[in-house]
């Protein structure tokens, strides 16, 4: 069957009726097309109320894409769609980097509430699409296990820090990047939040120093940024990961969670979970892996392509201090959604 505008069209119908089915029709905010999941190779739809924002990985969807901004706005009741081109998947096809309003007018600063935290998001400047949609399922699950005092130690916007900061004593946000950490500081506000302290500073230096002085935390979160976007990066990045996952460990409390996360698709399940092993080895700590995240389940895998498998989600719960188990990984349960 040909790829015509109406298969396009009828596609993007099916993929977002298959979100309706997941979560009903009182959210606002999913990734409406998930690429070759949705039998939609290349092409990325991330629905925020009346706005849309899309992205073309492939020559074939970055043609179609003005034909997309207009199904969305006939079909889906969309007012504005934005084009997200600026990302490093495009490299593959040799496209050029871009972004731009294709449809529509109005603000790119929407809000979005999650996790009972307000988020404000800039669909045309912030990362990715605005938001990190496929976090969102964590970031409730987070939120349920928050106690005492937690460190995110790549906060961003503030994701994880402001869904624990309702159960938390106190949150510490950290981030690299000043702009994050305004906005970051921006949606507490917005959330009314008041335990939640956000600090420019580096992730890796913050866990060193925190070790030599003793500080610890009742959760560690890890989610930093893709470490490994290509193959030959895998090696250099697992080293990393394992850094920051060994001072986690090391500063995290006895009964305490440390989640841990990998947005690198290149980083498979198997090596992230060698990797853990290492790490807790090194922390000389006894760990036991509750629970397996991914992505949302409006990022759905699809079966047969393992690098569709990109995220990694993993609760870990510090069970001992190293003298029972040997630093082993106890897996209890995989992912449940």
């Amino acid at each position: 069957m040909p790829f015509s505008d109406e298969l396009l069209a009828e596609r993007l119908a099916r993929a977002e009726a298959r979100r309706k089915e997941i979560y009903g029709h009182g959210t606002p905010a999913y990734r409406l097309a998930h690429a070759e999941a949705d039998l939609l190779p290349g092409l990325f739809v991330d629905r925020y109320g009346d706005a849309a924002v899309l992205q073309a990985a492939t020559i074939a969807m970055d043609r179609r894409e003005k034909t997309v901004a207009h199904i969305l706005a006939k079909q889906h009741g969309i007012r504005l769609v934005v084009a997200r081109d600026d990302g490093s998947m495009r490299d593959h096809e040799s496209l050029p980097r871009r972004k731009q309003v294709l449809l529509g007018g109005g603000p790119t600063l929407m809000h979005l509430v999650e996790a009972g935290a307000t988020r404000e998001l800039d669909l045309l400047e912030d990362a990715k699409t605005g938001g990190f949609l496929d976090q969102r399922e964590n970031h409730l699950c987070a939120a349920a296990l928050a106690r005492g005092e937690v460190l995110d130690a790549f906060t961003y916007h503030g994701g994880f820090a402001l869904a624990m900061a309702r159960r938390a004593e106190k949150v510490l946000g950290l981030d690299e990047d000043p702009r994050a950490v305004a906005r970051a500081k921006r949606n507490a506000s917005l959330s009314h939040v008041g335990n939640a302290e956000f600090q420019v500073a580096d992730a890796f230096e913050a866990l060193r120093r925190f070790e030599r002085e003793g500080r610890t935390f009742d959760v560690v979160v890890v989610d930093p940024p893709a470490l490994a976007k290509r193959r030959g990066e895998i090696t250099t990045a697992l080293r990393a990961y394992q850094e920051l996952n060994l001072r986690a460990l090391r500063i995290v409390r006895q009964d305490g969670w440390v989640i841990t996360c990998s947005c690198s698709g290149k980083v498979t399940p198997q090596l992230f979970g060698e990797m853990l092993v290492r790490a807790a080895q090194g922390a000389k700590r006894d760990v036991a892996l509750v629970e397996r995240r991914g992505a949302g389940r409006d990022h759905p895998v699809l079966v047969g392509v393992p690098e569709t498998e990109y995220l990694k989600c993993w609760f870990l719960k510090v069970v001992s201090s190293g003298k029972a188990l040997g630093a082993s990984l106890l897996p209890r349960a995989t992912r449940a959604d």
